[in-house]
């Protein structure tokens, strides 16, 4: 039979953390529940330990990231639940994420259905980071920044120090798994309203979600990123050359600038891709001396 652990990083979700994992009791009374307290400065540790979680604590707050990472390695699992303390995630959806699971995935996603976004401006944002990874991948991606999802455990283990301690956990991991060849699957889920106040600011976080994209990019295929710019800068720069050779009949350094900047980029775009080809395989590597030490 499957063991499950399931790991809900909380900061300050004193509000809500309680109800959240008496409902995961109640819905997996045989799985293994473990809270991360993130540094809080409420009573939210001991609150999740009275309800009948585990605790795992962090003496200050090291990002949401980190806490996903201290739960999955004190895990003794070998699937992974994670989903959010803030009583957005239904646990009741926990076991529809299994039997996807159970059908062959490595990873199951639950994917947020239309008016489950917190606001309308981080609803368009998770639609264009959609759409920009399924360019990237090749495959249809529902939801790339949830963070209810299940997964086998040693998979999952496997990309842990590639993955961020801020919140953009969920996109890394994603990636990763297709970047590596595993099966990525989803499940519709709702979302409730969250108890209490969002750790996460549109503007002050806004340049940290831009970044995403191109985290995006470098994760599973750089080129797929850096040759549509290449592409556009060489263009513009030859737009302006014809404009300026039949206006003035001259060569200018405008132009010579966009044409090596395009040249730049690809060679960019052409390491990078190296780079990401060594990382997943020095992962592959570590993974199969793995195996064979257990042998």
């Amino acid at each position: 039979m499957t063991s499950v652990s399931v790991i809900i990083p909380a900061k300050n979700e004193s509000g809500a953390i309680g109800q959240v994992v008496d409902k995961v009791c109640h819905t997996l009374p045989d799985a293994e529940i473990i809270v991360v307290d993130d540094g809080s400065t409420d009573d939210t540790g001991p609150i999740a330990e009275a309800a009948g979680a585990r605790v795992v604590r962090h003496p200050y707050s090291m990002g949401n990231g980190a806490a996903i990472k201290s739960g999955a390695r004190a895990a003794k699992g070998s699937v992974f639940v994670f989903m959010d303390g803030d009583g957005q995630h239904d646990p009741a959806d926990i076991p529809r994420l299994l039997r996807r699971l159970d059908e062959g995935y490595d990873l199951i996603v639950g994917a947020r259905q239309r008016g489950s976004q917190a606001s309308v401006g981080r609803g368009l944002a998770n639609t264009f980071y959609n759409r920009l990874s399924s360019y990237m991948t090749g495959q249809q991606i529902e939801d790339l920044t949830s963070g209810f999802r299940a997964v086998r455990g040693a998979k999952f283990k496997e990309f842990m120090s590639l993955l961020p301690n801020g919140f953009s956990y969920p996109t890394t991991s994603t990636m990763a798994f297709f970047r590596a060849g595993y099966s990525v699957g989803y499940e519709p889920i709702d979302v409730a309203k969250r108890v209490g106040t969002s750790h996460i600011s549109l503007a002050k976080d806004g340049l940290r979600f831009l970044l995403i994209i191109f985290k995006i990019g470098s994760l599973y295929s750089p080129l797929k990123l850096f040759v549509p710019i290449s592409f556009l800068t060489f263009m513009t720069g030859l737009g302006y050359y014809m404009f300026t050779f039949f206006d003035q009949g001259r060569f200018t350094n405008m132009s010579g600038l966009l044409f090596t900047t395009s040249v730049l980029i690809f060679l960019m775009g052409l390491v990078s891709e190296q780079i990401t080809q060594l990382m997943y395989r020095d992962s592959a590597l570590d993974r199969s001396s793995g195996d064979n030490s257990v042998e």
